[in-house]
């Protein structure tokens, strides 16, 4: 494996940095915290859906696997504490565990959703920021040098 095999994605670095700060509102607007963020970036990669108008694209494909790790850390709370649950109590937590009681997995549908289009729109963002500064067409070149 060369240097070269990964250099379209390598190029997207920095315009990553400059993105991130541009989508800074888009986030804040969400239902995510800056580290639930950091987690869900970690988690997409970004490819490119080639054809006669190349188009930048979030995978999204882990993104299922690091949600329950999202909605703990949104349970913690901002200072690393545990939130109140709503159902309190040991019928609440029977409940909860039994699946009757909560509504987890509406909430973890929800957040997947909400974070499949979160990095979409910022795929969407980090295209028009590389197609503004001339350098669009250059990474689309050399993701088919690549493929």
């Amino acid at each position: 494996m060369s240097d070269d095999d990964s250099g379209w994605q390598d190029r997207l670095v920095g315009a990553r940095m400059s993105v991130d700060t541009e989508f800074d509102d888009r986030v804040e607007a969400s239902s995510f915290s800056r580290q639930e963020w950091g987690l869900i970036m970690t988690a997409t990669e970004f490819d490119i859906e080639d054809g006669d108008e190349p188009r930048l694209y979030a995978n999204t494909a882990h993104l299922e696997d690091i949600m329950p790790e999202v909605q703990k850390m949104t349970a913690q709370g901002p200072m690393g504490g545990t939130q109140q649950e709503s159902s309190s109590g040991i019928l609440g937590k029977v409940t909860s565990a039994l699946g009757l009681g909560g509504d987890d997995g509406e909430d973890l549908s929800d957040q997947l959703a909400e974070a499949e289009q979160l990095t979409q729109q910022y795929a969407d963002e980090l295209q028009s920021h590389l197609e503004s500064r001339g350098t669009w067409a250059d990474i689309v070149a050399a993701y088919r040098e690549q493929e």
